[in-house]
């Protein structure tokens, strides 16, 4: 049997992934989404706490406001996907923040390759449930046809979606410019890690809205 490396990682991957810390089937359904980006975030939230020492004292005074958008759950669009794009757009841009601290960082190593991994399959599990959307979208096309109208509605929400992904954008663009302007140092790493920290803890509280709505 002449099995090549690569397909035997990509086809072990996605099982290891979901041993490591999705429980059972947890992962498997969308309408647990709440429950599953609940726990994910949480985790990655202690596990922040663990990737450094308390925060130095010399740094207090290089501390920036990064302008967490606060206004996420003062949205009321019919649906709940205006959330979702929500997590998936800050699960992206903090996934690249830990990606880039992987060689410029002092964390410890090995909490970050968790929190790495935690972030990648809530990007896939996340992807997974718009494509299940997306199908569910042939019905909505098919009462158009029959004469109903939802062209307001989908308006509304895809201005929303695009106003918060930019809002998210601009709020991660300005920690990576903080990064750069600090020349990576130890302080701004772990300033970064305060605010991701803080970041975090508001996803985890927009969980219950995935759940009430």
């Amino acid at each position: 049997m002449n099995t090549k490396p690569d397909v035997i990682q990509k086809c072990l991957w996605p099982a290891c992934l979901v041993g490591l810390f999705i429980p059972g089937a947890l992962s498997l359904h969308c309408n647990l989404l709440h429950l599953h980006l609940r726990e994910v975030t949480w985790q990655n939230l202690r596990l922040l706490n663990s990737m450094s020492n308390s925060f130095p004292v010399e740094c207090l005074r290089e501390t920036r406001a990064f302008e967490l958008p606060q206004d996420i759950q003062s949205h009321t669009p019919p649906g709940k996907r205006y959330l979702k794009e929500a997590f998936y757009e800050m699960s992206t841009q903090a996934f690249n923040i830990f990606r880039e601290s992987t060689t410029k960082s002092t964390w410890k190593k090995k909490y970050l390759k968790q929190i790495q991994i935690r972030l990648d399959w809530q990007m896939h599990h996340l992807e997974k449930c718009f494509e299940e959307e997306e199908k569910g979208k042939e019905d909505s096309k098919q009462m158009e046809e029959d004469g109903m109208d939802f062209s307001g509605a989908a308006s509304q929400v895809s201005s929303l979606e695009l106003l918060l992904s930019l809002e998210l954008r601009r709020y991660f663009y300005r920690m990576y410019n903080f990064l750069k302007d600090k020349k990576y140092s130890h302080c701004a790493w772990e300033i970064i890690r305060v605010e991701l920290r803080r970041c975090f803890y508001y996803f985890y509280k927009l969980t219950l809205l995935l759940r009430k709505k």
